[in-house]
């Protein structure tokens, strides 16, 4: 008579096992490869003099970004310059003045040189003035100081179909800048007063930064371009040459021995729920900005 005994597990089982365990090893082994290459870059900062070079790019919108990247490069005892590309048109006013006040924060702590590529105008140029030295290309597209407000008129179209702006308001003014009527000349009057203030604000910085008479500035500040050429003969920018220029010119002031180390702030990594929500807030704020007053250095 023959009893029943429990049969053994498969010997295959356990190869199988053990090449997941070697998989799971080698993918947990590539993610910490990435992670160290990913901080290669932080690791880089903490020895040895360096220039750091902080792009400025687009649209001036924001501010924090490139206050928060200053903030850091002040901190670095191994950073003893920092060039400022910039590549922009310019942008809002409030951004502007934020990033040029964190700039002068920089003053007796850091070299600081600005590099202007093929278009640093109006909050660009602004930026710029708070740099101890100032480099453009002869071609590049600089100067427009000036501001600029905005406004789109409705009013004729939604009375052909039909439609009726109304407001209820608590003071004269409250819905100044209104797509759906006229602009009354009071209203434009106290606009321009707004602008004209901000504007002497722009000419103060551009005066202060470049250490010029205030009467001279007001002669060139009425929203004119000029190119790199043009502006350095006026004493808008100190020298013509290229972002590799600015770079040998910014180790040069920091005193700093033979060909100075670049760095550059690290690539920011953005998750999709990031890029979705980003996205959103860009559409939105467009939207927005349609019917708002806003102020801005910019060039048109």
């Amino acid at each position: 008579m023959t009893t029943d005994s429990p049969l053994p597990a498969p010997r295959a089982r356990r190869p199988f096992l053990r090449g997941c365990a070697i998989v799971a090893l080698v993918f947990a082994a590539f993610f910490l490869l990435i992670g160290l290459v990913s901080r290669m870059d932080d690791w880089s900062l903490t020895s040895g003099d360096k220039v750091a070079v902080l792009p400025v790019t687009g649209l001036i919108a924001d501010s924090e970004a490139t206050i928060e990247q200053l903030k850091k490069f002040a901190k670095d005892d191994s950073v003893k310059a920092i060039v400022l590309r910039i590549n922009s048109p310019g942008g809002g006013v409030g951004p502007s003045q934020e990033i040029y006040e964190e700039v002068k924060k920089l003053q007796g702590k850091k070299i600081v040189v600005a590099s202007m590529g093929a278009l640093a105008a109006s909050g660009g140029y602004y930026i710029a003035c708070a740099a101890q030295k100032i480099y453009a290309n002869p071609g590049t597209i600089t100067g427009s100081i000036g501001v600029i407000m905005s406004f789109i008129s409705v009013k004729d179209l939604i009375g052909k179909i039909g439609v009726k702006g109304m407001v209820v308001k608590s003071g004269s003014f409250k819905d100044i800048g209104s797509p759906v009527r006229d602009m009354k000349p009071e209203e434009q009057k106290l606009l321009k007063e707004v602008v004209d203030n901000v504007h002497l604000q722009f000419v103060d910085a551009v005066a202060e930064g470049r250490k010029m008479d205030k009467k001279k500035v007001m002669k060139i500040a009425d929203g004119r371009i000029f190119s790199g050429e043009q502006a350095r003969e006026l004493g808008l920018v100190d020298a013509l040459g290229n972002l590799e220029d600015a770079v040998a010119e910014a180790g040069k002031m920091a005193k700093i021995e033979g060909e100075p180390r670049v760095v550059s702030p690290p690539k920011k990594k953005i998750s999709i729920m990031e890029l979705l929500k980003e996205e959103a807030k860009s559409i939105i704020g467009d939207k927005l900005t349609e019917y708002r007053i806003r102020l801005d250095y910019l060039a048109q």
